[in-house]
């Protein structure tokens, strides 16, 4: 049936029991028309209201549920029409299937009109967005109306509930209405995990191509990726964020069926003409297509054969694999795997320009596939300049043009919108009109930069929530950040708003590289080492870290000899601790302090952390912390601070804060200024700035007159004993920190752990219940410091005088 043409296009009934629908549907027309209300427990819970009307099911998505409170208007989205048979199906849709979840029937029986006098003008208040009818169902009975929403996309509508004696006076919920065991199921189902989300590889872009035999070549596709599963629930397309894509694309669903293994592919999926060129433009839309054009899923890689996760293979014995595998498939004319592009550089880039290809793809033949990670092991190189980009407004057409006049784009960075300018350029009739619809549904009113920016004809802009996001040409990059001469390309619904940055070329593909910083010229090697394997952080980005974060920690460390917690191969290596240095093997700019060691006897070559260039060496040899003396090397036995450290042990985090805060109400009954941060790890710091005042002993045991002072409180949950056999499931305050010798991570300091944690000075109103450790990290501290500047700002106009303080008690 045409009118079930949309109901049949996105669904696979090889995979689905979904009743399909046919000739039959009109032969016996009952003489009262049927009503049903179905729990749909998918990817969101909602509810479907079906109306049997002209030989078919009207159909409305119904997020929360129908009301029988008259003050609650409920949204109702309209949806491909049904077959009246759908009217009794109650189920469970596979996983890879349009709509996978749990069907339960809420509420059937037939309904009536109320205004209309027959079928026929029923379906003409339809048309005009205003539907009255009466439910005689076993839940839902009385009067509703259906009420198509002004200024909203045509599928917007509005389900009422009318005043009469079946309407409620209070809220009205429908999952009241639901036993457990029907919620059980779709929570269930939700929960199942035969099929797992895969998460792409990314590529670096980069200025040229590499050379080498290592690496190999293949067509820079334009499209949208996407990845596919087929397991024992059935084919599922993926997009790069992990949108489901199955009912864009049913015919590639249809052809990965013919495999008959558990796999996981990622390809690029494409909409070509008969030269070769893709129109990206029309990949949002779906199928069907124009008859001129074909669609392609070029398929690259594989991540799982059967129970085996192959990533770890290396790309040329993942690239048999796929060979192997593709004979299988019964039919290609979809789906084809991507070509090995054979030749040097040159003739590679030379074959691409020729065709007017988007770009090449260089890939390391030894390369490992590294789920939702971008890696220089792949590399492309774009032949025009395309950057994607957030749509944060429009501006009023102007002469001819209607709809609207420029695009206003921006991008993230650390966080924040960055704008780059505006697109004018690049449409047609058609792509002005829908992306015009697609953006009423994000008007905001509200300007998403920040408001010291100025925008291009900013008067004439229309502000959207910045969630829509699209893909542009440009010439270049002007100095102030614009994009010069962007052209627009086309939407990509495959990508969050989020994740859109500036996407710079590599320009050093070197594993090395030399800075100078004044005078000083740092080496810098092994920067794309992996340091931190779970997050893929390198070592290049903690280096970079520790430059941007210079200012904030050196104060901590000037003049404190360093001990080097050094990790090499990374985190799941095993580190080591240095404290002494070949003073004839580093550089002569490196400051090194000689301090008598009272265990050894002999004199000890600290490194002394005073500036940028001896602080990025630091972490060159790998040492990931900054571990500081409390005191100066000039001062070795007066410390500049005091420590109480607040460790954990294993118990609960909350209990620990409740400690923290108990600390901060003693210190300021005793007038003393302390400062509280994450020790990055496990546990908490509070610092006293004492200004070498006083030796370690006078510092310690004041930490310790503390320390005691709030075990009283917290008897039963804190110990003061060293021993951590003696004091299992006991936050230990430890006090001996202070002593000559002893380091401790510095403000700002990464640390070795999963996540890259930072230790992160905090304001005081920071410390609740919400407080994370891993909350302050590599990715958080930079924006952070950008945004509040230092917490611990005062601490230096804030010198403890202990003797004062003890006077007082």
């Amino acid at each position: 049936m045409a009118k079930l043409a949309d109901y049949n296009k996105k669904r696979n009934f090889k995979q689905t029991h979904e009743p399909k629908g046919g000739s039959n549907d009109n032969k016996s027309k009952p003489k009262k028309l049927r009503f049903v209300v179905q729990r749909h427990h998918a990817s969101r819970l909602h509810y479907d209201v079906r109306l049997e009307l002209d030989g078919v099911l009207k159909s409305w998505a119904v997020p929360k549920g129908p009301s029988l409170y008259p003050k609650d208007k409920r949204l109702a989205m309209q949806v491909e029409d049904h077959p009246i048979d759908y009217a009794s199906f109650e189920g469970i849709i596979p996983k890879g299937n349009y709509g996978a979840g749990v069907v339960t029937i809420f509420d059937s029986g037939y309904y009536e009109f109320t205004e209309a006098r027959n079928a026929k003008e029923f379906l003409q208040a339809l048309k005009k967005g205003s539907l009255k009818f009466k439910l005689h169902g076993h839940i839902l009975r009385g009067e509703f109306a259906l009420v198509r929403m002004k200024g909203q996309e045509d599928n917007a509508w509005l389900l009422i509930k009318h005043k009469d004696r079946y309407a409620w006076d209070e809220p009205y919920d429908s999952e009241n209405s639901i036993q457990q065991e029907v919620k059980q199921a779709g929570i269930d189902f939700k929960k199942d995990k035969t099929v797992e989300l895969p998460k792409p590889m990314l590529a670096k872009l980069a200025d040229h191509l590499p050379e080498g035999t290592e690496w190999r070549y293949e067509k820079k596709y334009d499209g949208f990726r996407i990845l596919a599963t087929r397991g024992k629930g059935g084919v599922q397309l993926y997009s790069r964020n992990g949108k489901d894509m199955n009912a864009l694309f049913p015919s590639v669903v249809e052809e990965l069926s013919s495999l008959d293994k558990y796999v996981w592919l990622d390809g690029e999926l494409v909409i070509e003409d008969k030269q070769g060129n893709a129109h990206f433009q029309l990949i949002a839309s779906g199928e069907p297509i124009p008859s001129n054009l074909t669609l392609r899923y070029y398929v690259f890689d594989i991540l799982r054969l059967e129970d085996e996760y192959v990533t770890d293979y290396a790309l040329k014995e993942r690239e048999e694999l796929l060979a192997l595998l593709f004979r299988r498939i019964k039919k290609t004319k979809i789906v084809r795997l991507t070509q090995i592009l054979q030749g040097t550089v040159q003739h590679v880039k030379a074959k691409a320009e020729k065709e007017h290809w988007e770009g090449v793809i260089a890939k390391e033949t030894n390369s490992t596939y590294l789920q939702g990670k971008r890696s220089s092991s792949w590399t492309k190189f774009k032949l025009r300049n395309s950057q994607e980009a957030v749509i944060c407004g429009y501006t009023s057409p102007q002469g001819s043009r209607s709809f609207f006049g420029a695009l206003v784009l921006g991008y993230y960075r650390d966080g924040e919108l960055v704008y780059i300018g505006n697109c004018g350029t690049g449409f047609n009739t058609k792509s002005l009109k829908n992306i015009y619809a697609t953006m009423q549904k994000q008007v905001s009113g509200h300007k998403p930069f920040d408001e010291q920016v100025t925008v291009a004809k900013e008067k004439e802009v229309t502000w959207l929530r910045p969630l829509l996001v699209c893909d542009v040409y440009y010439s270049e990059w002007t100095t102030d950040g614009r994009l010069r001469h962007p052209v627009f390309k086309g939407l990509r619904e495959d990508k969050d708003a989020e994740e859109i940055e500036k996407e710079d070329p590599m320009k050093n593909e070197k594993n090395e590289d030399l800075i100078t910083i004044g005078r000083k010229k740092v080496q810098l090697t092994n920067l794309n080492k992996v340091y931190w394997p779970k997050e893929h952080y390198i070592k290049g980005q903690m280096i970079a870290y520790y430059e941007q974060i210079a200012d904030y920690i050196l104060p901590f460390i000037k003049n404190k000899p360093i001990s080097m917690h050094r990790f090499p191969n990374g985190i799941t290596a095993e580190g080591f601790f240095q404290k002494d240095v070949d003073t004839d093997n580093i550089p002569d700019w490196v400051k090194t302090a000689p301090i008598h060691s009272e265990s050894t006897g002999k004199e000890t070559d600290y490194i002394v952390c005073n500036d940028k260039a001896t602080l990025l060496y630091i972490a060159n040899l790998g040492s990931i912390e900054v571990n500081p003396w409390l005191s100066t090397y000039q001062k070795p036995e007066h410390p500049d601070f005091a420590v109480l450290d607040l460790d954990p042990n294993g118990t609960d985090f909350q209990e620990l804060i409740q400690v923290a805060k108990t600390t901060h109400e003693i210190f300021e009954e005793l007038k003393v200024p302390a400062f509280l941060k994450t020790s990055g790890s496990t546990g908490l710091h509070i610092y006293i700035y004492l200004n070498k005042k006083y030796t370690y002993d006078v510092a310690r045991d004041f930490i310790e007159l503390v320390a005691q002072m709030v075990q009283e409180k917290h008897s039963n949950t804190t110990s003061l004993v060293r021993d951590p056999k003696k004091r299992k499931g006991m936050i230990y305050l430890d006090f001996l920190q202070n002593r000559r010798g002893q380091t401790i991570a510095a403000p700002y300091s990464l640390r070795p752990k999963e996540g890259a944690t930072a230790s992160a000075p905090l304001r005081w109103d920071e410390l609740t219940s919400k407080l994370r450790i891993a909350d302050y990290n590599i990715k958080t501290m930079l924006k952070r410091v950008k945004e509040i500047g230092n917490p611990w700002a005062t601490l230096w106009d804030s010198p403890v005088n202990i003797k004062q303080v003890l006077a007082k008690l």
